[in-house]
């Protein structure tokens, strides 16, 4: 394929749609589903909810657990409507949790290859054109830690500068282990608003700017045991770790 908005021979189906009724309702089902079954198993805390801007905006969030979007899904605001960057997958038709996020209508996908760069850069300028807050994995991988951020890859700036919206810090916590009743905390920080175009020393600024924000909104919650089997079973229900196995720390 040569076209960044189509794969496995299907249209993509991920612009934000205002006329899409069915869209709609699939999303507003998800959000209420996800809150139910989150919120029946953990505890939230959710702190520095004021920062967040009131129109679009890029979401850069730490991420410990396959469960992180579904966090942000049960504790952000209804409105605006909030998108997720990926999976990057080849064929989202594949697999029963890529099936469940491209029926939900809140990922814009893309695919690894290279080749699908400017489609990903259109579908993401559609989703902060409708007004919607997209919300970015910026480490591109999960880790183990609590206290640890890997290193940010530079897309979060990038769409950013790009569109010039807002780029906010959300730091996840408690989601390196999933016991129930156990609190997992949401910390919003401040807001960074990108100046001028996307060049590359400018990416590369806000980028580390960026990481400093992050990793100072992570640095005071303790790791936490493994729970039970239950526990353990959850935590890795859906985690693809780059070395094969959790890491031991």
């Amino acid at each position: 394929m040569t076209d960044g908005g189509r794969q496995a021979g299907r249209p993509l189906d991920c612009r934000p749609a205002r006329d899409s009724l069915g869209r709609t309702i699939r999303y507003w089902l998800t959000v209420l589903v996800v809150r139910v079954l989150v919120r029946s198993y953990l505890r939230l805390r959710v702190e520095g909810l004021e920062r967040l801007p009131a129109g679009p905006a890029v979401l850069s969030f730490s991420h410990q657990n396959w469960a992180d979007p579904f966090i942000l899904i049960a504790t952000l605001p209804l409105r605006p409507r909030l998108f997720f960057f990926g999976p990057k997958e080849e064929d989202m038709r594949r697999g029963l949790r890529n099936r469940l996020i491209s029926w939900s209508g809140t990922a814009v996908p893309y695919r690894p290859g290279k080749d699908d760069l400017l489609g990903a850069t259109r579908r993401v300028a559609a989703v902060l054109a409708f007004d919607g807050r997209l919300a970015i994995a910026g480490e591109g991988r999960i880790h183990a830690g609590e206290r640890v951020l890997l290193p940010l890859n530079e897309g979060c700036a990038y769409f950013a500068l790009r569109s010039g919206v807002p780029l906010v810090p959300v730091a996840i916590n408690g989601t390196g282990w999933l016991a129930f009743g156990r609190t997992v905390r949401v910390r919003i920080g401040q807001p960074i608003w990108p100046e001028g175009r996307p060049t590359r020393e400018r990416i590369a600024a806000l980028t580390g700017g960026l990481a400093q924000a992050l990793g100072a909104l992570v640095t005071d919650f303790p790791d936490r045991p493994p729970p039970g089997p239950l526990g353990r079973w959850l935590t890795e229900l859906f985690n693809e770790w780059p070395e094969g196995v959790r890491p031991d720390r």
